[in-house]
């Protein structure tokens, strides 16, 4: 496996690749990887010849007030990780790599940026978009692979995707779990013992929310409020969001007629988890 920290040497090593017939997986990450990134690096590994991986923690999608000093990395315990899951190359760049002097442009993908993160965190979407869109141009892949906990960033690029004709296989990828079924995250670290088990009330709320729509809860007004409702029971939890929507368009539903996403954005003490599942009629 190589590592390499420029643009100029990514498209070498993958232009040569190219040249040999294989065909590319990316895996864009901001490091610190668990089994959830693993994941995605062995289906990347399974389905094409030669696997990328970028691990930048990207400033464009941090707000001011945001974790971006303190978002954990550690690029040895990555790379042995990373290599361990047969990936062959490492893309690990600096800002002033991706964001030279005189940088001044932007992707915005509109409406589907507006709810749910996007209020909360203005600017996150399009720091995302861009740099996604970076990565893709750079890397070149046939196939990227995003995990579904980031459900409107999925959704977001699979957008982008189309609306610019970008040749490329956006693979997602099932939440990867806890044994007691929080949801992995890189941010997780932060959790003291208390605030750890107090996490678990976003991933018991869903499962909360399925049971009621199957007993018949599915205007959406009242299930939002039961799952709020059920949420605040734990004193170290502050709500961001509770929402149901459209798995397309992410526009708030009514009713779920057949199905729905519940997205969660969730504080505990000062680190901001994040969580979602379909339910089901």
């Amino acid at each position: 496996m190589q590592t390499v920290h420029t643009i100029s040497d990514t498209k070498s090593i993958i232009a040569q690749a190219k040249r040999d017939g294989k065909t590319i997986g990316l895996v864009p990450t901001m490091g610190y990887f668990h089994e959830g990134h693993l994941s995605l690096m062995h289906q990347a590994r399974a389905e094409n010849d030669f696997v990328v991986v970028s691990i930048f923690v990207n400033p464009m999608q941090f707000g001011p007030s945001e974790d971006l000093d303190a978002y954990p990395r550690d690029l040895n315990h990555d790379s042995k990780m990373a290599e361990d899951a047969g990936v062959d190359l490492i893309f690990n760049p600096m800002p002033e790599e991706m964001y030279p002097d005189g940088f001044h442009t932007s992707v915005y993908v509109d409406k589907l940026t507006e709810g749910l993160c996007g209020e909360s965190r203005p600017g996150h979407f399009k720091g995302v978009t861009t740099v996604v869109l970076k990565l893709f141009n750079i890397v070149g892949a046939d196939r990227a692979y995003f995990g579904r906990k980031d459900y409107q960033q999925l959704t977001v690029i699979r957008r982008m995707v189309a609306d610019l004709n970008v040749p490329i296989q956006i693979v997602p990828m099932p939440i990867f779990r806890e044994p007691d079924k929080l949801a992995m995250s890189s941010r997780n670290i932060f959790l003291s013992p208390e605030e750890r088990r107090a996490a678990l009330v976003l991933s018991k709320s869903i499962e909360y929310a399925q049971s009621l729509v199957l007993g018949g809860v599915t205007r959406a007004h009242e299930l939002g409020l039961r799952v709020v409702e059920f949420i605040s029971k734990e004193p170290l939890a502050q709500i961001d969001y509770v929402s149901i929507v459209d798995p397309d368009t992410l526009d708030n539903v009514t009713e779920i007629n057949d199905e729905a996403v519940l997205a969660l954005a969730v504080r505990i003490g000062k680190t901001r988890l994040i969580d979602n599942a379909l339910l089901k009629r």
